[in-house]
């Protein structure tokens, strides 16, 4: 694997709110945080560019609403904002692709001559993956840190119900299988980027 010098850790999500078990449920992943961390510090060690996004969710009960306290990012994230050599960029979104917030992340990875992204944070099969998704249409080489996320158990149509683990690995499975992202490891990320 090869990540470029100026290829872009886009943090998703990585937000208070999503520590309210009884509004989410089941999680999966207990590693995700310490290996979000230990991604956003290497690219930041390195002088590669990080984008931290920020969902603000137009829901009144959402535990991500505008000026509720779990609209903001993580401590672990927000301690790190602002410590790299590399550039950063901020932005907020309401739906679910970071390539459609504010400022416009499209704009700035190709004023930057960005074309490899690697994205991390929660959820696994919202979020996360929707912008791995849109980031592969738009022609960007996507690597999806699969253990720099997670995700909580749903419940969909017709009573379905699948776990955490289970949307993930289908996550997994549709990314890497469709053509979307390279799913892997963070431990891959970090030995690649040195």
């Amino acid at each position: 694997m090869e990540i470029a010098e100026n290829a872009a850790l886009v943090v998703v999500d990585v937000q208070r709110g999503f520590e309210e078990e009884d509004y989410w449920g089941p999680r999966d992943n207990p590693e995700a945080d310490r290996n979000i961390a230990r991604l956003v510090d290497a690219w930041q060690a390195s002088g590669r560019p990080v984008v931290f996004v920020r969902h603000d969710s137009a829901q009144p009960d959402s535990p991500l609403r505008t000026g509720y306290e779990g609209n903001a990012f993580k401590e672990y994230v927000e301690e790190r904002r602002g410590k790299g050599r590399g550039p950063e960029l901020f932005l907020t979104k309401a739906v679910n692709s970071a390539f459609y917030g504010s400022p416009d992340l499209d704009a700035w990875l190709r004023a930057s001559g960005v074309r490899q992204i690697v994205v991390a944070g929660i959820q696994t099969n919202m979020c996360a993956e929707t912008t791995a998704r849109m980031g592969g249409n738009l022609g960007y080489e996507v690597f999806f840190a699969l253990d720099a996320t997670y995700t909580f158990d749903a419940v969909g149509p017709w009573g379905w119900t699948l776990s955490a683990r289970e949307l993930s690995r289908a996550t997994a499975v549709t990314l890497h299988g469709g053509g979307f992202a390279s799913v892997v490891r963070s431990e891959e990320l970090l030995a690649a980027v040195g």
